[in-house]
């Protein structure tokens, strides 16, 4: 099994998204955001509206780091919506990540 990097986008309206968000529903922002995770070759995992900080919490599956940023760079370009997208990472990532060894020398020493 191919393992697709997984990303957490956290998404806030604009005064300007919310009057969308308004006209049109959330269930047309959910097939709006499929859409375009699709053309990027990507998959919707999930994508759920909030109370709080944010409006939106999504998790998707996109190819690279690229995409998710090409992602991030048109949803907050439209000034209706920012973003703030997180790569998430499996157990055996960070499995491998602590498994990596290397001499450091922090600051000051």
């Amino acid at each position: 099994m191919i393992e697709v990097p997984k990303y957490l986008v956290q998404a806030t309206y604009t005064a300007e998204g919310l009057k969308g968000v308004r006209e049109k529903g959330g269930t047309a922002r959910v097939e709006a955001v499929r859409d375009a995770i699709n053309k990027l070759g990507g998959e919707v995992e999930s994508l759920y509206f909030a109370f709080g900080d944010y409006d939106v919490y999504l998790i998707v599956d996109l190819p690279d780091n690229v995409s998710a940023a090409s992602f991030g760079l048109a949803v907050s370009g439209s000034g209706a919506v920012r973003t703030d997208t997180v790569v998430l990472m499996t157990p055996a990532e960070v499995d491998e990540a602590v498994s990596k060894e290397f001499d450091y020398r922090a600051p000051g020493s």
